[in-house]
């Protein structure tokens, strides 16, 4: 039997239901951000801090070098002016990780939330 609730209780519901899907998306997007990070001391991968709000969730780091580790922008000298990195990162991997998490993850794990409320 399907589960009814009163029209005043849709807005609560749906609140509740974003912002677990921002928690769970967010915490996912570092797993895969963290899995994707090379490794060659470690700091970099172990850099990365999550901060999940009621509706919104970031995934930061403070080390400059990210930026050309992950977006293959501002390389540095000593790169010869190409990208690499001795793992072979794939570049600009966080925007591949969200297609896929918006595309996949994101409505299959809504409908999940929706479907056990």
């Amino acid at each position: 039997m399907a589960r009814q609730i009163k029209i005043e209780q849709i807005d609560d519901l749906m609140k509740e239901a974003v912002q677990e899907l921002v928690q769970k998306t967010t915490l996912r997007w570092t797993e895969l951000t963290v899995k994707a990070t090379p490794r060659d001391n470690g700091d970099l991968a172990n850099s990365w801090k999550t901060n999940i709000g009621k509706y919104k969730g970031t995934i930061t780091t403070i080390l400059e070098y990210a930026e050309p580790v992950i977006y293959g922008t501002s390389l540095p000298e000593s790169w010869g002016e190409k990208f690499r990195t001795r793992q072979q990162t794939i570049k600009g991997f966080p925007e591949l990780q969200a297609k896929q998490l918006t595309t996949q993850y994101i409505p299959q794990e809504l409908k999940r939330i929706i479907g056990s409320m």
